[in-house]
């Protein structure tokens, strides 16, 4: 696997196709590390799953949470671990999320900025993410762009095109943000997977299209939506924002990725398959 950035806002995965016929991914988003309230275990528990599929790891926003530092109007004091109540608070984040990844490193693709890191940005003027995976050594790329999957044998190739925006909105408590997949279906055209996180649901909606060949041929075409869950767990302690707020809880995890290459008559095709972590 070889990944380099192509714009601020879109990345390049390249796969050797010569003997690998399937490829794994593991999507997260809106991991809340640093927060008391992530499950740690499940997290720790994913990661260690990818790492022995070998799958690559996309972390699509708010691997932080960061709402503790000085003059954030988003702290309580209960919101804080031991190890980051220090002076200098946001390096030691980044400090100690470098640490727990490094692990997983070799595995990372990508890991862009949610809300949460470019609130930090904006208010305290340091890029977490960018912080993070320069000490990592991986890529980052821009709040929504591209990831594309290319996959080459020796004599064809194939490509996937990744759609990713962190989210926005409420997601809503009865449509859980499907409703922005048919909107995001017209204007992305070129995408063959749309993922996103944010609202902290969880869910896999595919959409088939009609597209027309330069024959004049029509055929179908899957979309593939991709909602990421969360691994901060705010409902089972009866108290906090989003208890007091009635917010029912959340769905917890990420979701697996699988891209299996098919060759015929020297033409490669990809089918592409997803499931919840």
């Amino acid at each position: 696997m070889q990944v380099r950035k192509l714009k601020t806002y879109s990345i390049e995965v390249k796969h050797d196709c010569t003997e690998a016929i399937r490829f794994s991914y593991l999507l997260l988003s809106d991991v809340h590390w640093d927060n008391p309230h992530c499950d740690r275990a499940l997290l720790k528990k994913h990661l260690d799953m990818a790492k022995v599929r070998g799958a690559g790891i996309m972390v699509f926003g708010d691997f932080f949470c960061a709402m503790q530092g000085k003059y954030d109007p988003r702290g309580a004091k209960g919101n804080i671990r031991p190890e980051h109540d220090v002076p200098n608070y946001l390096d030691a984040l980044v400090d100690s999320a470098a640490e727990y990844l490094l692990p997983y490193r070799e595995n990372i693709i990508v890991i862009t900025p949610g809300n949460h890191e470019t609130s930090i940005l904006k208010r305290l003027e340091t890029d977490l993410t960018g912080r993070l995976c320069a000490a990592l050594g991986v890529q980052t790329c821009a709040y929504a762009g591209w990831v594309m999957l290319r996959y080459r044998s020796s004599s064809s190739s194939a490509v996937k095109n990744i759609s990713y925006h962190h989210g926005y909105g409420g997601g809503g408590p009865v449509t859980k943000d499907v409703i922005q997949a048919s909107r995001r279906s017209v204007y992305l055209p070129d995408a063959d997977i749309l993922v996103s996180g944010h609202t902290h649901d969880r869910w896999i909606f595919p959409i088939q299209r009609v597209r027309l060949n330069k024959g004049g041929q029509q055929h179908l075409q899957e979309q593939l939506h991709i909602k990421l869950g969360t691994y901060k767990d705010e409902f089972t302690s009866g108290a906090g924002w989003a208890v007091e707020r009635g917010m029912p809880p959340k769905s917890m995890g990420g979701v697996w990725m699988t891209a299996e290459i098919v060759k015929k008559q020297g033409n490669l095709s990809v089918i592409l398959r997803a499931e919840l972590s």
